[in-house]
């Protein structure tokens, strides 16, 4: 079977098998993996991206599938043909992930899962030793991003959150294009992605749940709620119980690429968001389908956007960012760049830079994270930069939520009096799972 990153992004719908109730203690010496030892890893979560990362993962000499997890036998068994076939070895399978987590040989963890599930697999795999690939965005929260991060640091762990743009040649080559002043000042950048996606499904009445499906387990932390398709394999980040819509989908991959010229480590100075659910009202979603968001920085400004329903967009690009600095504007995405000089005195400023190519960046990502785990360094997007950017994302959300301009505060990890944002920084775990405490 041909896997593409394009098909796993319009269909991720990756699941989980297991449940916590605490924190798991764990020997957080075990896992270690010598430079020139194999690589042992489990996947937890099957469907989707999580998939996409393990076919990647076996294409790195070294790598080995020891074991698969999801609540979905169909989805479980499928994939477990697929590891057979790539490697010629049947992977044990799960449908609890704290006994994948048991398994003492098992170096790497990938957590694949719906992103209110990946907070407790990542920092229980963290407790057991477990070096982590977490998809983005880190987490459906902002406070399991804090969790997160003192999990990875306080076992020693090494952490890569799939915001693979970190590992990308074109995207370091104007990165340092515009650090290096060859556009001039950085004044502005604008973000967009317009995917028909977003607007979910069609509506559809609750049904039963399909067989083999553990779908009390899938809801985990999450309320009770009944079984729609609608809201499970494909559309599940369209409600806000469980995933933030296409600004913590495709918003994390862009707005950190929107940070990394200026090296950004803090949060912005405010955030203020417009938008609403404006059409499609024959689609069952939550999340927005129409959004502007505005970023103000200490020199410059980050704007983002997205219709749902639609692909098209600036530049003819449906995804992408416009790098608008005194000389010229750099327009990229995941395809390539191009750089639009301006204009003084009837010459341009700067030569322009017809539009240049690019390879997908997965496999590399990968493959610093493999290097990193061997080297014990961090790798090219480390937990604290996935909570940074989650944060980001999170922030447009609330706003546009409540209503408000955010100001956070770094110090108390809040913002400040308005107690309607503050209501949506910390999920209410639902019982018996409890939130990480660290």
């Amino acid at each position: 079977m041909e896997f593409t990153r394009r098909n796993f992004l319009r269909n991720t719908g990756s699941l989980l098998a297991g449940a916590t109730v605490g924190p798991l203690i764990f020997n957080d010496t075990i896992g270690a993996v010598a430079a020139n030892d194999k690589v042992v890893v489990g996947l937890i979560g099957c469907n989707g991206m999580g998939f996409y990362n393990l076919s990647d993962f076996l294409k790195v000499p070294g790598v080995e599938c020891a074991a698969l997890c999801d609540i979905d036998d169909s989805v479980l068994n499928n994939r477990a043909a697929d590891v057979l076939k790539l490697t010629g070895k049947a992977p044990r399978l799960y449908k609890d992930y704290r006994k994948l987590l048991e398994d003492k040989s098992i170096d790497v963890v990938i957590v694949g899962t719906p992103d209110h599930w990946h907070c407790l697999p990542m920092v229980n795999a963290c407790e057991a030793g477990k070096d982590v690939y977490v998809e983005k965005p880190l987490a459906n929260s902002i406070a399991e991003c804090e969790v997160m991060v003192k999990a990875a640091r306080k076992y020693n762990r090494v952490v890569q959150v799939g915001q693979q743009q970190r590992s990308g040649a074109h995207w370091k080559l104007v990165t340092d294009m515009i650090r290096d002043g060859k556009i001039g000042t950085l004044r502005k950048v604008n973000v967009w992605a317009n995917f028909n996606y977003g607007i979910g499904q069609p509506l559809a009445s609750d049904s039963e749940v399909p067989a083999g499906v553990d779908f009390e387990t899938w809801l985990g932390p999450a309320p009770k709620r009944s079984f729609n398709k609608t809201r499970f394999h494909g559309s599940w980040r369209m409600f806000w119980d469980y995933g933030g819509g296409l600004l913590t989908d495709w918003g994390v991959h862009l707005l950190d690429m929107a940070l990394w010229p200026k090296d950004i480590k803090e949060a912005p100075l405010a955030v203020t968001a417009s938008g609403g659910n404006l059409s499609f009202a024959d689609h069952n979603h939550e999340t927005f389908d129409t959004m502007n968001v505005s970023y103000q920085m200490k020199d410059y400004v980050i704007n983002w956007q997205h219709t749902a329903g639609i692909e098209s967009g600036p530049y003819g690009r449906n995804y992408g960012l416009e790098f608008i600095a005194d000389s010229g504007t750099v327009v990229i995405n995941r395809e390539g760049y191009e750089l639009f000089p301006e204009q003084e005195n009837g010459a341009y400023k700067i030569p322009a830079i017809p539009k240049q190519g690019a390879n997908d960046s997965h496999l590399d990502h990968v493959t610093n994270f493999i290097e990193c785990i061997k080297t014990r360094k961090d790798p090219a997007c480390p937990v604290e930069n996935g909570r940074l950017v989650a944060l980001y994302a999170h922030m447009g959300n609330i706003a546009l939520r409540t209503q408000s301009r955010l100001v956070w505060n770094e110090a108390t990890k809040n913002f400040g009096n308005n107690a309607a944002a503050n209501a949506l920084i910390t999920p209410n775990y639902r019982a018996p799972w409890k939130m990480p405490v660290v």
